[in-house]
């Protein structure tokens, strides 16, 4: 069984990665698997930037083929805001809810629903030899919050 690490602490991700992988031979590894594995600072612009800079990262301290991705919601309301620092926009407040909240009232403020949702994944094999796969969802975000199966923006996004 080949090991791959997926450079995450998202156990919901986690959880959807090994489901995916499950009787392909693949042994996916996360960090929770490696005690003194931090994470780097995500300092790039874009989503392929952020998730190779933890590709890389985790191949480099591990030497285990490593893939890693950064996501994030888009709203044209907001200018295609929180993009990038998604994950940071969330942890502003106190909650999950009082966020998607906040941003359902910015959107009916607005009254521009159009969003969109963009992942890059980025796959490193060997030092300095990675590709990157992107891909994206149109939608509009909710009036409400809906749903307790998702995670992060998954309540308030229709694709």
């Amino acid at each position: 069984m080949k090991n791959l690490l997926f450079f995450s602490n998202n156990i919901h991700k986690l959880k959807e990665i090994k489901k995916l992988t499950r009787n392909k031979g693949i042994n996916v590894l996360s960090l929770n698997d490696f005690e003194t594995l931090k994470e780097p600072l995500e300092n790039g612009d874009t989503f392929a930037k952020n998730a190779k800079i933890k590709s890389d990262y985790g191949f480099s301290k591990t030497n285990i083929p490593c893939f890693a991705d950064d996501s994030g919601i888009c709203i044209n309301a907001l200018q295609g805001k929180p993009g990038v620092l998604s994950k940071r926009y969330l942890a502003k407040f106190k909650n999950n809810k009082e966020c998607l909240l906040n941003l359902i009232k910015l959107v009916k403020k607005n009254n521009v629903r159009e969003a969109h949702f963009k992942t890059s994944v980025s796959l490193t094999i060997k030092k300095n030899i990675s590709v990157c796969f992107e891909g994206r969802i149109n939608g509009k975000i909710s009036d409400n919050i809906y749903g307790s199966k998702g995670f992060g923006y998954d309540p308030i996004f229709i694709p």
